[in-house]
């Protein structure tokens, strides 16, 4: 049964960049990274798992930020190539963000995901003092199977964002209604224990990992926000419409004015550790995994409040992987209008402009392949 885990890890596929698009060296006693533009805001950082791996990651400060995005990205980046995109939404959404590379991208050592964002996510508290109720977690693609996994183990995180996310490995690849135990990433059956509020992002063409993933999985959150489904998006194209950092931007401000949740218990000054993963050694088993036929008709109008989720009930279809045709986002011009003041700094139009370049996804990146690990 070995060989058919790695076999299916194979085809899942981990994509680093080869070579690694930056290098990290240690300078009067400071860790520096080589191959971005050096900042005064930007610490480096090499983070050790209980694996014994090092882990390498920037943690950017925002003076004026009372949240903290811990960003877990897709499987065919690194640091080097999402620098720029983690300065700008650390900016334009007045947030701190650490981002990490995975056991095995660039610098970082060892194989372990789930070890990785466990070991950063220590160092928000021990390090910067960081409090669990202050954290935002990120999945992005792949990454938003540690992201999930970590996050039915903290009961007082603010909140969850899945940009693409996916309803688990072997579920890309193939139709299948029960969860198996060699299966990877099994977020269809742990988003259900996510107590905190959910914001999921997909775009209605992406042909890598089909918009139903998204879809089911935001019908599966305990507390629904208002999900952005990006019209005509792929996969690895998001963050160039500007309807992606407009409704980033309003997520972020109704958190930072929600309340603390109802039975979430005493403030810590640190982050509770975590407890283990459940992700291992499981037998198959029944899943949610319905495929249910989802309406497409949302309301136009987003209100800064999270959403209760009042709509009506899906109707059930077929268990097919269709792609939808249909959207519920309007690709409008972006504006700032709905959003709170902001003081005078660069224009918010440049922040799809300046990702446009930049590739943070193998296309490919979960076609099977007969690669061994």
């Amino acid at each position: 049964m070995g060989g058919v885990t790695s076999t299916i890890a194979a085809k899942f596929a981990f994509f680093p960049p080869n070579p690694p698009s930056y290098s990290v060296m240690e300078t009067g006693g400071k860790l520096v990274m080589n191959g971005v533009v050096a900042r005064d805001n930007v610490d480096i950082l090499k983070v050790g798992t209980k694996r014994g791996n090092q882990v390498v990651a920037v943690y950017i400060k925002n003076p004026g930020a009372a949240l903290t995005v811990l960003y877990s990205h897709g499987n065919a980046a690194d640091l080097g190539q999402m620098y720029d995109l983690f300065s700008e939404l650390s900016l334009h959404l007045r947030v701190n963000l650490l981002g990490y590379d995975y056991s095995g991208y660039g610098q970082s050592t060892g194989k372990n995901t789930y070890a990785d964002i466990e070991a950063v996510y220590g160092c928000l508290g021990e390090k910067y003092g960081v409090k669990e109720e202050d954290v935002i977690l990120y999945g992005q693609s792949v990454g938003s199977g540690p992201t999930l996994d970590l996050a039915t183990r903290l009961p007082k995180l603010r909140a969850v964002v899945l940009h693409s996310p996916i309803l688990s490995g072997l579920r890309v690849m193939y139709p299948v209604k029960h969860t198996y135990w060699f299966d990877i990433y099994k977020n269809i059956d742990k988003i259900p224990f996510v107590n905190c509020p959910v914001l999921i992002i997909h775009g209605t063409a992406d042909d890598v990992v089909d918009w139903s993933h998204g879809k089911q999985l935001w019908e599966l959150c305990k507390q629904k926000y208002e999900p952005l489904w990006v019209k005509g998006g792929n996969h690895c194209d998001l963050e160039l419409y500007p309807q992606y950092i407009k409704h980033l931007k309003k997520f972020i401000s109704a958190i930072e004015k929600s309340h603390l949740r109802k039975g979430s218990g005493p403030l810590s000054d640190q982050p509770e550790k975590p407890r283990n993963s459940t992700d291992f050694g499981e037998t198959s088993r029944p899943s949610m995994d319905h495929r249910e036929k989802f309406s497409t008709s949302f309301d136009q109008r987003e209100m800064p409040l999270l959403s209760t989720d009042h709509r009506e009930k899906p109707r059930t279809s077929t268990d097919k992987r269709e792609k939808s045709r249909k959207s519920v986002d309007r690709p409008d011009k972006f504006c700032n209008g709905s959003d709170q003041p902001e003081k005078a700094r660069n224009s918010i139009d440049r922040f799809g402009e300046m990702m446009r370049s930049v590739g943070l996804c193998n296309i490919n990146c979960f076609r099977p392949t007969t690669t061994a690990v």
